[in-house]
Order: structure tokens, then sequence, then C-alpha cells
């Protein structure tokens, strides 16, 4: 039949995300860092990906497709959530069971000389990992692990820490740190992200994300689960530069 469908100018794609998570129906998906129509029988002609898409690469045309499908579309969104959400069972690869990392922090005298310190002695001073959970990827961590509960949240692009010097001390410390990349992951995370705000008590969420355009799919992801939870949870965005400085926040 001929239908309007979205059309995808991979030319004019800079693989940022923002169409997959704004597609409902999950008939986007990035391929080799562009965005793609997966199957045109997912794709409902309603367009709710095209405003969201930064250069213009999504449009209208009319063309021969096969028609919508609901019940291909649910089928689908159901193999997805399965595979976003990993079994809360010490089953599997051992790397991916959910376990709490337990650091030493200094408090009451110690603390406070610590803070007092000379700068070139603090600066001699070993940098200490902040990290108080493991897994870290937003793919493996188990939707009820119990660090969760009571967490401030932070959620962060992968490559945040390795342009951001003092990751751990200003961002890591004192959060539950989960991370990805949506450009690389085939993968809605904002399924995943309600899925944790919806089922646990999250005290707060802090988004760190890099300036490139393809980093807004993570804050996207954020966001809608953020407005799907049914919760009011405090929240705020912070974006690094690729050399290192906080541009806002």
């Amino acid at each position: 039949m001929i239908r309007k469908i979205i059309n995808i100018d991979k030319e004019k794609c800079n693989g940022c995300g923002l169409c997959v998570s704004a597609c409902h129906e999950g008939a986007i998906a990035l391929v080799d860092g562009k965005a793609e129509l997966i199957r045109d029988d997912y794709c409902d002609g309603l367009g709710n990906c095209l405003p969201v898409c930064p250069t213009g690469a999504i449009t209208f045309i009319e063309r021969e497709a096969a028609a919508y499908d609901e019940a291909a579309v649910q089928e689908n969104l159901k193999k997805r959530q399965e595979k976003a959400h990993i079994p809360d069972l010490p089953c599997g690869c051992p790397g991916s069971q959910a376990r709490m990392l337990k650091r030493e922090e200094l408090s009451g005298p110690a603390a406070a000389a610590a803070q007092t310190e000379p700068d070139a002695q603090a600066q001699s001073r070993k940098p200490e990992s902040k990290l108080r959970q493991w897994p870290v990827q937003i793919r493996l961590v188990p939707v009820n692990a119990p660090y969760f509960d009571g967490a401030n949240l932070l959620i962060a692009a992968d490559c945040a820490a390795y342009a951001y010097a003092n990751f751990h001390e200003d961002f890591i410390k004192n959060r539950i740190a989960i991370i990805g990349c949506p450009k690389l992951d085939d993968v809605d995370y904002s399924e995943k992200l309600t899925a944790i705000l919806a089922n646990n008590n999250i005290k707060s969420v802090t988004v760190v994300r890099m300036e490139v355009l393809c980093c807004g799919g993570i804050q996207n992801a954020a966001i809608t689960a953020l407005k799907n939870c049914g919760k009011m949870i405090p929240w705020q965005v912070v974006t690094l530069s690729t050399t290192g400085e906080i541009l806002e926040q």
C-alpha cells in the first residue's frame, strides 16, 4: 500500500539518537552510528521523531510500505523491555552481579584536617575512587538493586569521566553512578531508567552529559523517565565540554 512514512537522510544524520527515544513504537534504531527505520510496519506515520531531530534529517514521504502493525510493535517493545532488564539473580556473568563497594571515608577530626591541609600536601595524596556500587552500565544494573534505595542517582555519559579530571570527587562522591552511551547501545534507556525511578526511593537525579549532540540522547532518556515514573524527583543536568570544563549546570 502507498502511505505516509518517515524517511531518514543518513547524510544529514549526526547519530544523536534523539529520534530513537522519541519514537514510542521502536521503529528507529542506530545502525553503525546513524538513525535507521528498521521496519516499515513499526512506523505509525505520526512523526513524533521529526521535531526532535536537530539536523532536519527526518521527513515524511509517501511510498509503498507495509501497513502499521500495532501487534508487531507491542511484541517488539516487550522484547526490548526484557532485553533492557537484567534479572536480579546471582547468575550469568559474575561481573554483572549487583554489589556495594565499601569505601572508608574520612570523618570527624581527620576529615577536618584534610579540608585544611596545604594545597601541595593535598595534591600529593593519591586520588581515591568514590564508586559505591557495581555494575555501573545502565544495561547491566538490576532495577531493584538495594543500593538504589535512598540514593542520589548520577546518570552519566560514558565519556564524561574521561573528559572531566575530577569526576569522582565532584560527581560520583555520595551518589550511585550509572553510565551509558545511547549512540553505541541499541536500546532505549528511558524504559530502564523509568523502572529504576518508579521502583526505588531515589532522592535526586543528576545527569552529566557531554556538549556533543549525540549526548542529548542520555539527557532525553533521563527526562522521559522523570516524567513517566509518577514521582516528583529533584533533578539537574550538567553539560561538560570536550576539554573538560563545566559549560552549564
